[in-house]
């Protein structure tokens, strides 16, 4: 039994981790297909950039998570999988790194036509690598419930445990499922935003990638039936087939919902869909991990086994919380970069050269000195010193560091530049009326993102 608690703990973390990076990685699939609505291609695509903005590396953690427990917990069929199936696992890790990267390079670039080639670059790799990467780590989850990985290191064949009918299909339903998923939250922040024509096109979007998805997942029982017999009988028969049903009658239920534009119970019944079908190839497996090695069996040591259960249990009073305050704070749009209701956040250009920057308050420079130098002795202390006193002083200024860094980005911005006040935005951050020019410039011109989306404003001299 106690054995079995870590993957409860992976299962749930590769739960999150499908329904929340894998709505992200569905943004990619939008950014990628953008057309063929009412609103404008440019349009969509702002709409799913900014949407992602302020969580898609938090959705990462569970990765981390599945990870850190599966290699402490379970060595040797860790150590099995990662060695057969080293391809997959290293085209999804090199598709999160050219997102991440894409995804950073995107907000370099202003919009002008001569960035014009340059952003459509990023923007392709971004989606490109969205699509690669879920397709990726599904084929691995293919490729361990059919048996394909061997106990041992890299005893299974390198491409064909992976590039096999059923990991094949599971990737293409990982994507599929990613951009319905994707399709309902999009089409949920578009109403929030008040964007008729986004709620329309992505109501549309979330109806056909449900359609297809679930048409997929009724291929796959036929896939699966031919190709791994063990694990069609595990879904067609006790929980496993009861999980498929929840699954399915999960599915209609969100189309339903997404037909009536019902979009916020349509997120959860969606993540349902999505979470019965994990679960059910869980217990379809079951008691086995890898052929010929149970559950029981891989388990690591009992004192290990504790100390992960109780480290875990310590980490959630901390991270759950967390995500569940910054989850909260984006649905309620309290995230989104042009204040509701406040004006937009403006860069003010200043004089010649200056870059247009705010000036900092004394207090606010103070801050962000200590903040560096906390970083740095903390980090010094954990890594160069031995002694139990100096890892807790450590541990201690990371900590300061991370509540300064916090209270510095949560704080008011700055004052404006001498080149002139930027003017504040209308009702729900539209660029309000013009205002009168700065006391050292003349009026200003307030400029926006591409497609008329919230976002930071640039006040032009």
């Amino acid at each position: 039994m106690l054995a079995d608690v870590p993957m409860v703990f992976i299962l749930v973390g590769i739960t999150a981790y499908t329904v929340l990076a894998g709505a992200d990685f569905g943004a990619g699939v939008w950014t990628l297909l953008p057309g063929g609505g009412s609103a404008d291609a440019d349009v969509t695509r702002d709409h799913t950039r900014h949407a992602i903005g302020p969580v898609w590396e938090a959705n990462h953690v569970w990765l981390i998570f599945v990870l850190t427990v599966a290699w402490t917990c379970y060595p040797v069929a860790f150590g099995s999988i990662v060695s057969t199936l080293t391809i997959p696992l290293l085209i999804a890790a090199i598709g999160i790194i050219f997102r991440g990267t894409a995804y950073a390079l995107r907000a370099q670039f202003t919009g002008g036509r001569r960035e014009e080639s340059g952003v459509r670059l990023v923007e392709n790799l971004f989606a490109l690598s969205s699509v690669l990467t879920p397709f990726a780590l599904a084929t691995v989850i293919g490729a361990i419930a059919t048996g394909r990985v061997p106990v041992g290191n890299a005893r299974g064949n390198l491409i064909t445990s992976w590039l096999n009918p059923v990991s094949i299909l599971a990737g293409v339903l990982a994507v599929a499922f990613s951009a319905y998923l994707a399709a309902v939250y999009l089409a949920g922040d578009a109403r929030r935003l008040d964007e008729p024509l986004l709620v329309r096109d992505f109501r549309i979007r979330a109806l056909v990638s449900g359609v297809v998805a679930g048409g997929l997942a009724l291929a796959g029982l036929l896939v699966i039936r031919a190709s791994a017999r063990l694990l069609w009988q595990g879904l067609t028969s006790g929980l496993g087939l009861a999980l498929v049903i929840v699954s399915a009658l999960a599915g209609v239920g969100t189309l339903a919902l997404v037909w009536r534009g019902r979009f916020g119970p349509a997120r959860a019944s969606a993540a349902l869909a999505v979470a019965a079908v994990i679960a059910g190839w869980a217990a379809a497996q079951s008691p086995w991990l890898l052929p010929g090695l149970t559950v029981s069996q891989a388990a690591a040591g009992r004192s290990t086994l504790i100390a992960t259960i109780v480290a875990v249990a310590a980490g959630a009073v901390v991270l759950a919380p967390s995500l569940a305050v910054l989850y909260a704070l984006v649905l309620r749009g309290r995230l989104d970069t042009a204040a509701a209701g406040g004006g937009a956040v403006a860069k003010v250009a200043g004089p010649a050269g200056s870059g247009g920057a705010a000036r900092r308050s004394p207090r606010a420079a103070l801050a962000a000195a200590f903040a560096v130098a906390a970083l740095a002795a903390g980090t010094g202390l954990l890594v160069f010193a031995d002694s139990a006193w100096a890892h807790g002083a450590g541990a201690l200024a990371l900590l300061a560091c991370a509540v300064t860094v916090f209270a510095l980005a949560s704080g008011p911005a700055g004052t404006a530049g001498p080149a002139g006040a930027a003017r504040p935005a209308g009702p729900a951050g539209r660029a309000g009326p013009a205002g009168p020019a700065g006391p050292a410039g003349p009026a200003e011109e307030l400029t926006r993102p591409a497609g008329d989306r919230p976002g930071v404003y640039t006040a032009v001299v």
